[in-house]
C-alpha cells in the first residue's frame, strides 16, 4: 500500500494521461462490441463535442492543481482533518480517505446541484446528452467544473487527504467516469451484484433518464453506498425502458450545437408540462416512461 501512495503522490502525466485518452479508446471499442443500446447518431461528431468539454474540464483542472496540492500539504503538515482524528494503519487512511472524498466531492456536489436552481443550469449541460455513451463522462460546462473542483478542495480540507490519496481518488473518478456512461451491455445479475458496493453502468443510466423521479437518483460517482445511506438509490429491471436527455431540452437541435450548450446556464430557467414533482428514491422501479 505504501508504494502505490508514494507513485500516486508523484504520479507522471503519462499515466493520468493514458487513464483519461486509454479509457476513452478502451471503452468505446467496448461499446462498438457488445452495446446497451444501438444509436442512430453520429458518433464522431457526438464525441467531439463532448471531448470540447473533456478538454475544457482538463485545462480548469490543470489551472486550479496548484490550489488543490497547497490544501492537501496544508492539512498533512498541520495533521487538520477527520483523517487525524482516529490512528489509523495506511490501508485504512487510503479506504476511508477515498470514501470520503467521494462523498463529499462528488456525491454531494452532484445531489446539490441538482437542488440549486442556478447550478442545475449548469450540470443541466451534462443531462442533455440523448445518446450517452463514454464520452458523455466528462461533459461538464466550464461552470460546473469549477464547482466540482471547488468541492473536491473542500473535501481534501475536511478529510486531510494528504496528495497521494487525493491523486488515488481522482485517477479512480476518472476511470469511473468511463466505465458508468459507457454504452455497454454489462450481464444484469453481474451489474447488480456490483451496484451494492459500486456505482455500476446500468445504475448509473438510470440517473439519465429524461424525466423525475429518476433523474433525481443515484447520484454516486465510485461508490453506490452514499445513495443507499441517503435513501436516493433506484434501479429499473428492464433498462430499455430508459430514455435519455432531459425533458426540458430534448431538441436534437440544441444539444448538437456547441455554442448553444456553453450558453445553457444563462438562458431562462425552463420547466416542462407535467414534469413530475415526486422525489420517490431509495425504491426499485419496474419501468418509468
Amino acid at each position: 500500500m505504501e508504494a502505490i501512495i508514494d507513485f500516486f503522490t508523484d504520479v507522471p502525466t503519462w499515466f493520468r494521461s493514458m487513464i483519461l485518452i486509454g479509457g476513452i479508446v478502451i471503452f468505446w471499442i467496448a461499446e462498438g462490441i457488445l452495446p446497451l443500446f444501438s444509436f442512430q447518431y453520429k458518433k464522431f461528431r457526438h464525441a467531439g463535442i463532448n471531448l470540447f468539454f473533456t478538454m475544457t474540464t482538463a485545462i480548469i483542472g490543470f489551472g486550479l492543481a496548484g490550489v488543490l496540492l497547497l490544501a492537501s500539504n496544508w492539512v498533512s503538515t498541520n495533521e487538520f482533518g477527520l483523517l487525524y482524528l482516529v490512528e489509523m494503519p495506511l490501508w485504512a487512511q487510503v479506504v476511508v480517505g477515498v470514501l470520503l472524498l467521494d462523498c463529499i466531492g462528488a456525491y454531494f456536489i452532484h445531489w446539490t446541484e441538482h437542488k440549486v436552481k442556478w447550478m442545475w443550469k449548469f450540470h443541466l449541460v451534462h443531462h442533455s446528452d440523448t445518446t450517452v455513451d463514454v464520452t458523455t463522462g466528462l461533459r461538464h460546462h466550464p461552470g460546473e467544473t469549477v464547482f466540482r473542483i471547488t468541492f473536491t478542495i473542500l473535501a481534501v480540507i475536511v478529510v486531510g487527504a494528504p496528495i497521494g490519496i487525493v491523486m488515488l481518488y481522482q485517477s479512480l473518478s476518472v476511470l469511473f467516469a468511463h466505465i458508468t456512461h459507457a454504452n455497454i451491455n454489462m450481464p444484469p445479475k453481474m451489474d447488480r451484484a456490483l451496484s451494492f458496493v459500486f456505482v455500476t453502468p446500468n445504475m448509473h443510466k438510470v440517473h439519465h433518464h429524461y424525466t423525475q423521479p429518476l433523474t433525481d437518483t443515484n447520484y454516486g460517482n465510485i461508490f453506490s453506498i452514499w445513495d443507499r445511506i441517503f435513501g436516493t438509490f433506484a434501479s429499473v429491471e428492464d433498462t430499455s425502458s430508459l430514455k435519455y436527455g432531459i425533458d426540458t431540452h430534448m431538441d436534437p437541435a440544441e444539444n448538437d450545437r456547441l455554442g448553444n450548450l456553453l450558453g445553457i446556464p444563462f438562458q431562462p430557467y425552463r420547466t416542462p408540462e407535467g414534469k413530475l414533482e415526486i422525489k420517490d428514491t431509495g425504491k426499485k422501479v419496474a419501468s418509468s416512461s
